[in-house]
């Protein structure tokens, strides 16, 4: 996951980026209101983690900034004790969860799992495509019940075509879920990271299609077209 972590306190953003990134996921930090809002309309994330009480721009206007403008990244609130009434107003305005203060950073990993795979019309964490099981919890991949050997960015590249199986997930999607707007990726990365996926699928029955000028596509290979 692509996840933007919207929180003044260095303490938190800090403990909350550390477990996240030892969990495989890509975390981005923004420490006030303003410049967590311009990411959170115009980044490509999975999902946004959101404190209330933010300098520059409140939580509550950035949540409803985010939904004016369209944006349809789910949103994880964080509020304290005593703000437990302003999460009514939150989800109203579009947020998808909240989690209380002090909370415990293995259950904001599975809560921002949950809330990723509800956006995405996922009921469980284990997504099947022919023979092919990609675990979004472990963010692990089998074939046929075999481990498939994946680095992190080629796992990423898989998880996001498996998550939209069927359909053409475009080529910069897929290059802002791998390297965002600040990484040194080349023009080329992504090609050869699903290069290199599509290779080691090649004895599955599912198979990486290439739509030119568009992005690509993961299939069952029996659900081509001949």
């Amino acid at each position: 996951m692509r996840v933007l972590v919207i929180e003044d306190s260095v303490d938190i953003a800090e403990a909350v980026e550390a477990k996240l990134t030892r969990a495989g996921h890509h975390v981005v930090l923004a420490q006030d209101g303003i410049s967590g809002e311009e990411l959170a309309i115009h980044g490509e994330f999975d999902v946004v983690v959101l404190d209330i009480n933010l300098p520059g721009r409140s939580g509550f206007d950035v949540m409803a900034h985010m939904r004016q403008q369209n944006s349809p990244t789910p949103v994880l609130v964080i509020t304290a004790r005593n703000q437990l009434d302003d999460k009514i107003s939150l989800l109203d305005l579009g947020a998808d969860d909240y989690i209380v203060k002090p909370f415990d950073l293995g259950e904001l990993e599975a809560r921002l799992r949950a809330v990723t795979r509800r956006h995405q019309g996922l009921a469980k964490s284990l997504i099947r495509v022919g023979g092919l099981e990609v675990d979004l919890s472990s963010r692990s991949a089998r074939v046929d019940g075999r481990p498939l050997e994946l680095g992190r960015r080629e796992f990423e590249v898989l998880e996001t075509l498996a998550s939209h199986a069927g359909n053409t997930v475009s080529k910069e999607r897929l290059y802002l879920k791998l390297f965002g707007h600040d990484d040194a990726g080349t023009p080329n990365a992504v090609e050869l990271l699903v290069s290199r996926v599509r290779r080691k699928l090649d004895e599955v029955d599912v198979e990486i299609v290439t739509h030119r000028g568009v992005g690509y596509m993961l299939r069952s290979k029996s659900s081509a077209v001949v």
